[in-house]
């Protein structure tokens, strides 16, 4: 121990004049006095540039068909990316009404600039024809069916029908009223009958002012189809206004217009006629016109009502006119509010071939007293529910 001990003394003499220490990791001390030391610099730390596009998700199907008239909405995208998370995706593009192919384009634009575009595809199509609709029943607020035998037995004139509220007989389909008459076997009131039909009476009454009613007629012998008015005050019943109370006069007092009224025995001609108690039952105020085509075309039946006279015409072509010139209770029982019938009857005579046949109605209008050919009527029913 003793000779290492002074080996190491006298070596640590010789360099007392200079001491060097090596530090390891890099770095280089100098002794004799503190010199400046040398350290290395760190790597910059680098980012990566973004040149990636977001991701765009359509919602819904890419391929869309809708029909002419829709509505539509657009559901819209979404759209994310790697870096910036969620990203807005704007639409563009319009869907017309028009039949054709439409595109609605979505783009959105990452923080980095890079863009990306999805699209969808609509194909608009002619719309497809509407189904037609089934029978419905006539409008109750404005019609009442009238079906109580009058005096308990049968209806005037001989007819040999029941008149019934069922949909058969009278209904509304493709916009027209359908008025039909049967052959059937048929049991009402105790009575049994071998036809059905419909007698319609307005829920509305008025005293002056033009009717039009366009509509096509049955056809064979033994029709008689009509459409006419009744005073509002006739004891009729089973009438609408008799059962609300305003039947106070009997037939003729309370006056009858026929506007329109065909028997199948004299095929396409129409008469028109006044029943008061001056002249009834076979009244000499009538008059009337042929048209050819009563039973297979539409035609326009009018009354036009003032004060001083009334006109009957179709197709605007005049075939009567009544101006009494004393007008009286008993040749005028016209200055009271009368209401509208549409009927079908059956005759005695009837065809042994008929089964079943209708007057179709395709409007029924009143309009107020010398309207305008402009005007709109102040009651009507276009048969359209």
């Amino acid at each position: 121990m003793t000779m290492k001990t002074n080996w190491l003394r006298s070596n640590a003499l010789r360099l007392s004049g200079l001491t060097t220490t090596i530090i390891f990791g890099g770095l280089l001390a100098c002794g004799g006095g503190g010199g400046g030391s040398i350290q290395s610099s760190p790597e910059p730390i680098v980012t990566p540039t973004d040149t990636t596009p977001p991701v765009i998700t359509v919602i819904g199907s890419l391929n869309l068909t809708i029909e002419q008239g829709s509505s539509y909405t657009d559901s819209g995208a979404k759209a994310t990316d790697a870096v910036d998370g969620s990203v807005t995706a704007i639409t563009s593009g319009t869907i017309a009404d028009a039949v054709g192919v439409y595109t609605i384009t979505y783009t959105a634009t990452d923080e980095s600039g890079n863009s990306a575009t999805a699209t969808r595809t609509v194909t608009v199509v002619a719309a497809s024809p509407a189904t037609p609709a089934g029978p419905q029943a006539i409008d109750s607020e404005k019609w009442f069916h009238q079906t109580r035998l009058p005096d308990g037995n049968g209806w005037y004139n001989g007819e040999i029908q029941h008149y019934t509220n069922r949909i058969e007989n009278s209904y509304v389909s493709d916009g027209t009223l359908k008025i039909v008459a049967i052959r059937e076997s048929f049991t009402d009131q105790d009575r049994t009958k071998q036809f059905t039909s419909a007698r319609l009476n307005s829920k509305y009454a008025f005293t002056y002012g033009r009717v039009d009613v366009r509509a096509k007629l049955p056809q064979g012998f033994g029709t008689w189809p009509a459409i006419w008015t009744l005073g509002k005050n006739i004891d009729e019943n089973g009438g609408y206004w008799q059962t609300q109370g305003f039947g106070t006069v009997g037939w003729p007092a309370s006056g009858e217009i026929d506007i329109m009224e065909h028997w199948g025995n004299n095929q396409n001609y129409i008469s028109s006629a006044l029943h008061t108690p001056s002249s009834s039952g076979g009244t000499v105020n009538v008059d009337g016109q042929y048209i050819a085509t009563a039973s297979t075309e539409f035609h326009v039946y009018s009354l036009d009502w003032n004060a001083d006279r009334m006109i009957f015409s179709v197709d605007g072509v005049e075939h009567y006119t009544y101006a009494p010139n004393d007008k009286n209770s008993a040749t005028w029982p016209f200055d009271a509010d009368q209401y509208l019938l549409l009927n079908f009857a059956i005759e005695p005579n009837i065809a042994s071939s008929f089964t079943k046949d209708e007057m179709e109605v395709d409007y029924v209008r009143v309009y107020a007293p010398n309207a305008s050919s402009s005007a709109s009527p102040v009651w009507a029913d276009e048969f359209n529910n």
